[in-house]
């Protein structure tokens, strides 16, 4: 099983590109790097029916995120507001994100 490396992080501000969910936007809540997925918050919900597993435990049914596909999801640049790639400079400060279309670092 390969893992992933990809350029979406916790806590970016992502559009969907693909899908039922196309043209929303929302937070990573996680990345999962072992398939290359990720979870954004309230995009992509779906519902799942539970039983009471234990006495006076409620069933019901129970909204969740499931995750996306990396390559479903684009970053939105801070600055410019708007869908972009990212790219990754490397210097001796460290390395660090930018947005491909206005050059600005999406790194804070």
């Amino acid at each position: 099983m390969a893992i992933h490396r990809f350029r979406i992080r916790k806590g970016d501000n992502v559009e969907v590109l693909q899908g039922r969910d196309a043209g929303r936007r929302g937070v990573v809540e996680y990345v999962v790097p072992s398939t290359g997925r990720v979870v954004i918050d309230g995009v992509n919900v779906r519902k799942r029916h539970s039983k009471p597993r234990a006495v006076g435990q409620p069933g019901g049914i129970i909204d969740f995120n499931a995750p996306l596909d990396v390559s479903n999801v684009m970053l939105v640049c801070p600055a410019c507001d708007k869908p972009t790639r990212v790219g990754v400079q490397i210097d001796r400060s460290g390395k660090w994100r930018y947005c491909r279309k206005c050059n600005e670092r999406t790194d804070d």
